[in-house]
This record gives C-alpha cells, structure tokens and sequence, in this order.
C-alpha cells in the first residue's frame, strides 16, 4: 500500500504531474499492490481528473510486472 503523499515526499525533487505519474508506475513496479489518492498533487500540469491518471498509470505498470 502507497499513498500519493508518500510518493511525493519521497521524491522532492519532482515538479510535474508527469514525473510523479512515473514515480507511481515504479512503485507499482517496485511490488506495490494499493494505490491511495490521499492528497491532490498541485503541480502546474495536473489535469482536473488526476486521480484516474495515476490510477491507470499504477495498474498498468503493475500488470507489465507480472
């Protein structure tokens, strides 16, 4: 289990949505199996409907896992 926030923190050095949308598909990648949308990320490019990014982005790297 991951929370967004958790993500972020551990990744300061993050400035887009589009690296964080990376970041979460290691974490999935990584064996990560839950994804928790606990905070909206206020980079300039997150789209309005950011959470069904990062939830497609997680479970699609995670199927290329196994």
């Amino acid at each position: 289990m991951v929370y967004v926030s958790e993500i972020m923190i551990a990744h300061p050095e993050t400035t887009s949505f589009k690296q964080l949308e990376e970041h979460v598909a290691q974490a999935a990648r990584d064996g990560e199996i839950h994804l928790y949308m606990d905070i909206k990320p206020e980079y300039p490019d997150t789209p309005p409907k950011w959470e069904t990014r990062l939830e497609i982005v997680f479970y699609q790297a995670e199927r290329k896992r196994e």
